[in-house]
């Protein structure tokens, strides 16, 4: 009889327990070892934000932060993100729907047409200004190779990113935390 056991044991068609916090909120599913992370965000905990274009790791639509660093949700099995951090598209903005600063300055710069590859440019770009506080346009051009846009000609999304690197730089917040409630994406309090 052949089998697919791995080193560990496990079979490929077994089911692992995979415990990972997902935007700040404990998140737990069974799941196949071959469970990619881009599946196991979009199907089994719904969270269809982080979207899945080319499913090589070229594209960047399906970035994540893992521990805040961004990473290839298509490249990723599920059962490798046990235990750890992951920041969707979906936990930047305030719960009350306020804009995240680099959501905003999308917004503002039009860095979007057809939406596809906006939550990938969104996490990437809060990654990127994580490590780069203060870019200039090349610094930009670099940190956002690793995403493609069929649409926006990538005039708006500079802008964008840079209007954000400002943003966050004068408020002195972490682009890879959630945006607080009650606050614009300029980080002044909204009064009701």
């Amino acid at each position: 009889m052949t089998t697919n056991a791995t080193a560990t044991g496990i079979d490929a068609h077994d089911r692992v327990e995979v415990t990972v916090t997902v935007n700040g909120v404990p998140r737990s599913s069974q799941v196949q070892p071959r469970r990619l992370l881009s599946d196991f965000l979009r199907h089994d905990l719904r969270l269809t934000g982080t979207h899945v274009g080319c499913e090589h790791g070229v594209c960047g639509a399906c970035t994540v932060l893992l521990d805040g660093a961004p990473v290839r949700s298509c490249l990723t099995f599920a059962v490798s993100v046990d235990g750890h951090e992951l920041t969707t598209i979906e936990g930047l903005a305030a719960a009350d729907g306020g804009l995240h600063p680099v959501q905003q300055a999308f917004r503002d710069h039009h860095g979007l047409q057809c939406g596809f590859c906006t939550p990938g440019f969104v996490v990437s770009a809060c990654g990127f200004l994580a490590e780069h506080p203060d870019p200039d346009d090349e610094q930009i051009r670099e940190g956002m190779a690793g995403n493609l846009c069929r649409c926006t000609g990538y005039t708006g999304i500079l802008g964008a990113v840079r209007q954000a690197a400002d943003e966050l730089r004068a408020t002195g917040d972490d682009p890879r935390q959630r945006t607080r409630d009650g606050a614009t994406a300029s980080g002044e309090e909204v009064s009701s």
